[in-house]
């Protein structure tokens, strides 16, 4: 298991480090100028060479490259002792970060990793990030939940009564859920019961995690604008959830140890759950993870309809604005996510299924 374990994080980090490089590249040869879009309209030579400077982009484009990598790492390695250097270490720049080998005039940093500022807010891209995620991560949580578990309570009947009114019905549910687009979904659910529905429901078509009190002005936590997006997110996972667990079980089910269970005496309830569901979990487990993984990337349409400002609303935003640093960021954010996620998966398959072997 340790060594599975160092293999694949080691292929991570190779992973990750392409990522790095590719996001470094396509964004370098974008056109537009960074200076300019820091300065506004307030622009003047001398300030935008200042800034050039101040942003390294009158240095090589190799170096530029070593210094990027340099900063989405959390060990770096800066000049401690002149202010002047391209290389050195500020703690205005690295706020969250610790000297932890000195050697002459210079020092192995642990940082939080440094995405830059954005060209807009003149905030840490960090920062931004940080402030995003939580939403984007309690709204993928919440769907993935209601995906999993209502698939399952839907998906083992329509196998157990194979070919049967029911077993059609949610055949054809699944087809209609896996086809609905997110975007027409996200509309039309907002505007039937955020807005039609309204005073039945008693939801609102906006799904901000925070609500401020007319008369106090304080603000709330209103987890019940978390209903509607939520159940936007989750109609097409669980739409799969449904015909997987279906099909994966029907084929479980008529293989022969399962035959020998029931000859042995077994209660069809030990059979189907001791037996049948665990073999029948890994195509289960390959989706749900797989949706999990993009929903932690940040539903843009279903965020950007329910005004829920989590990492799409950040990138959305981004993209408007032409952020460079917070469009990257968040990319490499994610790639972070999608890459831990893979690894854990992984490791879950051979956890739940005896024959994989890690080895």
């Amino acid at each position: 298991m340790g060594n599975y374990l160092i293999r694949r994080t080691l292929y991570g980090i190779l992973v990750l480090w392409g990522v790095i490089t590719l996001v470094f590249v396509l964004f370098n040869a974008l056109p537009g100028d960074a200076s300019g879009m820091l300065m506004g309209q307030r622009t003047d030579i001398a300030s935008i060479e200042a800034i050039k400077k101040d942003l390294g982009l009158d240095k090589p484009l190799i170096t530029q490259y070593f210094n990027f990598l340099n900063d989405v790492s959390p060990v770096s390695f800066h000049n401690i002792k002149d202010s002047e250097s391209y290389w050195y270490y500020s703690k205005t720049k690295y706020p969250d970060s610790h000297i932890l080998l000195r050697s002459g005039s210079w020092a192995m940093v642990l940082k939080v990793p440094y995405l830059r500022r954005s060209y807009q807010s003149k905030r840490l891209v960090s920062s931004i990030i940080a402030e995003a995620f939580p939403k984007t991560l309690l709204l993928a949580v919440t769907s993935i939940l209601f995906a999993v578990i209502v698939g399952f309570i839907l998906g083992i009947p329509a196998a157990l009564k194979k070919d049967s009114g029911y077993d059609r019905f949610m055949m054809a549910f699944s087809s209609f859920g896996m086809s609905v687009p997110s975007f027409f979904a996200a509309i039309f659910i907002a505007w039937l019961f955020g807005f039609v529905w309204h005073k039945y429901t008693g939801l609102s078509m906006f799904g901000s995690l925070y609500s401020v009190d007319p008369y106090t002005g304080k603000v709330y936590l209103s987890l019940q604008n978390l209903i509607l997006p939520a159940l936007t997110l989750g109609i097409r996972p669980l739409a799969i959830v449904i015909s997987l667990v279906r099909s994966s079980l029907l084929e479980v089910l008529s293989q022969d140890y399962i035959r020998t269970a029931y000859a042995k005496g077994l209660s069809p309830m030990k059979v189907l759950f001791r037996h049948a569901m665990r073999n029948a979990l890994n195509p289960v487990v390959t989706a749900i993870t797989g949706w999990f993984a993009s929903l932690m990337a940040g539903a843009v349409f279903v965020e950007y309809v329910f005004d829920w400002k989590g990492i799409g609303m950040v990138m959305v935003n981004g993209l408007e604005k032409y952020d460079l640093p917070v469009v990257m960021g968040v990319v490499l954010f994610v790639s972070v996510i999608l890459i831990v996620i893979n690894i854990l998966v992984d490791i879950f398959y051979a956890v739940l299924d005896p024959r994989v072997r890690l080895s």
